[in-house]
């Protein structure tokens, strides 16, 4: 089984990805990551050089290119169920969770790494809170069609796995 956590940026998808994985005997695959050493280069370098069509390209080639029969979880980027039909083709090869977050919990996470993710580098504390409640209000519409729907703040492997598979392990 494919598990897909998504959410936004800062939502914690891949360290509880890794977590999870671990608890499951999973692989952990972070997607942005994996696009990284496919290209050899970051993907801030990536939207860059080649465009931000070219970036949610190579997203939907990597979800379309998975194997169904694999036991992994997956930390999509904060875009990538945003674009085409990627959250098509995860609902179709796996479960989708989606970490939803308050706009106030992901500005306090988000407010200690503005240095490191483009994005959001240079924004005030205020613009920062306005960006995320812009982004979040859009990008809700694809987050909830997630198979399931969990609370990202405090966030257990347990409780995703009650989510997906009905019981606690």
């Amino acid at each position: 089984m494919i598990i897909f956590l998504i959410g936004f940026m800062g939502s914690g998808k891949t360290t509880l990805g890794k977590r999870l994985a671990r608890k499951l005997g999973y692989e952990f695959v972070d997607m942005d990551y994996y696009i990284e050493n496919k290209e050899g280069m970051k993907v801030s370098e990536i939207f860059e050089a080649k465009g931000e069509s070219y970036f949610r390209e190579l997203e939907r080639s990597f979800l379309e290119s998975l194997e169904t029969d694999r036991e992994l979880v997956i930390g999509t980027g904060g875009g990538a169920p945003c674009h085409g039909h990627n959250m098509d083709i995860m609902n179709t090869k796996g479960v989708t969770v989606y970490l939803k977050m308050s706009p106030v919990s992901l500005a306090s996470r988000l407010g200690k790494a503005r240095n490191i993710r483009p994005l959001i580098a240079g924004l005030e504390e205020w613009q920062l809170r306005d960006f995320i409640e812009d982004k979040l209000r859009e990008r809700e519409i694809f987050y909830n069609k997630a198979r399931c729907i969990i609370k990202g703040e405090n966030v257990k492997p347990h409780h995703v796995i009650s989510l997906v598979f009905g019981e606690e392990n």
